[in-house]
């Protein structure tokens, strides 16, 4: 009987682990064999002069650097969990980001230039989530898919249709 129970068990724990996504980081996005990439971090604006603020943004955007970076073919249709920022491309009626961006670091694709394309994760969302901060992080799941995509911001490297999204917090 011990056996049995032994034996169902094996079967059925990968089962309810398969369903959990593992934490996924912006350093596992790029291949081990892609040349070292440095991104450009210097300020779009000039932030001492925050109060023009409305010419500040109307200031050009800025040219991504690595458009078509290095992708890892291996995470397209894994269950992943991804920190990040985001940079919203469209928002409904009720006020709810529904396209966006995820980046590594806040700023990227607004006040910076935008990472390498396989340092941008394009995602939709049914639900969307409601930004308050756009400082905030957050962790995004679903399924990566390694396909790329193109906004008027940047181009990324991966896809992503959220299963869910909430707000980042450091471990205590």
């Amino acid at each position: 009987m011990s056996g049995l129970l032994l034996a169902l068990s094996l079967l059925v724990s990968p089962l309810l682990w398969a369903g959990a996504p593992r934490d996924l980081t912006w350093v596992e996005m790029i291949p081990a064999d892609a040349p070292p990439e440095v991104p450009n971090m210097k300020p779009l604006h000039d932030l001492s002069q925050m109060s023009d603020a409305l010419s500040a943004e109307s200031a050009p955007a800025a040219k991504q650097e690595l458009p078509d970076a290095p992708v890892v073919k291996s995470l397209d249709g894994q269950s992943v969990r991804l920190p990040g920022y985001i940079v919203p491309l469209e928002v409904n009626e009720e006020g709810r980001t529904t396209d966006f961006l995820l980046v590594p670091y806040f700023g990227a694709c607004i006040h910076v230039p935008p990472p390498p394309s396989n340092q941008i994760v394009h995602v939709t969302s049914e639900l969307g989530v409601k930004l308050d901060e756009l400082y905030q992080p957050y962790w995004i799941e679903g399924a990566m898919q390694v396909k790329p995509s193109t906004s008027e911001l940047a181009d990324a490297g991966y896809q992503m249709a959220a299963q869910k999204i909430y707000v980042y917090e450091l471990p205590e």
